[in-house]
């Protein structure tokens, strides 16, 4: 029988991010030849574990969050494959979530709640979240909007430095002009912004919309109110370093650029949910094209519903959103479409019709037109993490 190989996860269980990509690694090895993965619980800034120093095995998946983690997986001399990449000068190949596109997409979700101020909330010292965060000012920058941020550092010492921390988190929200829209980093950060909301006086989402990262699905529920979050693709992380490894065991050369994986989509929770356009006619059709866009919704309907006439609820649309009403409509639509196209294995006939297309045809031109891909070949790249 061919000799199994012995592969080490030094990834984190505390955190949801850790815990997906791990379950990305398993699909991989369910799907692919075995290996026998040597794990145990750890925390993300652990010390490296005892029995690295003496293990002989035949590869490694890691997120190397410290220089001494970085060394100790180097002299084991086996390849290695880095999940996490703050240790700069490590080396090791790199699958990684792509934070500019999550930055990105942080900022048309809250353009898309109609909001006109915005901020960040990162962690010093950690460079994807000053990735993140410069992602989402350059988007926002493209709009003509600024961005007030805020760095934070990762703990805090004892429970009065933590106390002093949150009065001071409490007066930089304070500062915010609202309404206003503020990624945070890490959903890990979203419960405490939401506190410095509550003991500043702050609405939420009213006042102060908040969206996080990662999709951790315990802690945004637990928040007050739920967190809305963006879903990285950290499973995806884990199948493509899995199948990464496997290459380089094998004895391909390490790729010479990281592999960065597309976010996956956004979740909608209370923090966010929220229009922020002082038009109520518009506030109302956008909130309606969110509802049923899919149901092939139709200009004259949506006027009808609203009250006012077509070509004036036109006008105030794209005076007040800068797309068209039929853009706006497509644009939800195609979310929805992309959305399906990743996480079913629906034909491209049922997808149409779930999205709000007329035909499977008129899907394809949408997607030819926005995108540059057929449908097909979309779902394909999405599946590779390369959409």
């Amino acid at each position: 029988m061919p000799r199994i190989p012995q592969v080490a996860l030094l990834v984190e269980t505390s955190l949801g991010s850790g815990r997906d990509i791990l379950q990305g690694i398993a699909r991989y090895v369910r799907e692919h030849r075995p290996w026998s993965l040597h794990h145990e619980p750890r925390a993300l800034e652990d010390e490296p574990p005892r029995w690295l120093a003496a293990w002989r095995g035949d590869g490694i998946i890691a997120r190397v969050q410290t220089p001494a983690l970085a060394r100790a997986i180097a002299a084991t001399g086996a390849p290695v494959v880095d999940v996490l990449g703050v240790v700069p000068d490590s080396a090791f190949p790199l699958v990684h979530v792509d934070d500019a596109a999550i930055g990105e997409m942080a900022a048309d979700h809250l353009l898309e709640r109609g909001l006109r101020h915005f901020a960040y909330l990162g962690l010093s010292g950690e460079n994807w979240s000053a990735a993140r965060q410069a992602a989402f000012a350059r988007a926002l920058h493209r709009h003509g909007y600024e961005v007030h941020t805020r760095d934070e550092p990762r703990h805090e010492k004892d429970d009065t430095s933590w106390e002093a921390h949150l009065r001071s988190l409490t007066a930089w929200v304070r500062t915010l002009p609202p309404p206003c829209g503020v990624m945070v980093c890490s959903d890990q950060r979203g419960s405490l912004l939401l506190e410095a909301c509550r003991r500043a006086g702050r609405q939420v989402p009213d006042e102060i919309a908040v969206l996080g990262v990662d999709n951790d699905e315990p802690l945004c529920n637990v928040c007050n109110p739920p967190l809305s979050s963006i879903w990285p693709g950290h499973a995806q992380v884990g199948y493509q370093a899995a199948a990464l490894l496997g290459r380089l065991m094998a004895g391909e050369h390490p790729p010479a650029t990281p592999i960065l994986i597309p976010p996956r989509g956004l979740v909608t929770r209370h923090s966010s949910d929220v229009t922020a356009v002082e038009d109520a006619a518009v506030a109302h059709a956008l909130r309606l094209i969110r509802r049923h866009a899919v149901e092939r919704l139709r200009i004259d309907e949506l006027a009808a519903a609203v009250g006012i006439s077509r070509s004036v609820l036109q006008r105030r649309f794209r005076h007040v959103v800068g797309r068209t009403l039929n853009e706006e409509l497509i644009r939800q639509r195609l979310k929805t479409a992309q959305y399906l196209l990743r996480e079913t294995s629906l034909p491209l006939i049922d997808i149409a019709e779930r999205a709000g297309f007329q035909h499977q045809e008129y899907l394809g031109a949408i997607f030819k037109q926005h995108l540059g891909l057929t449908p097909a070949a979309w779902r394909r790249q999405a599946r590779e993490g390369t959409a």
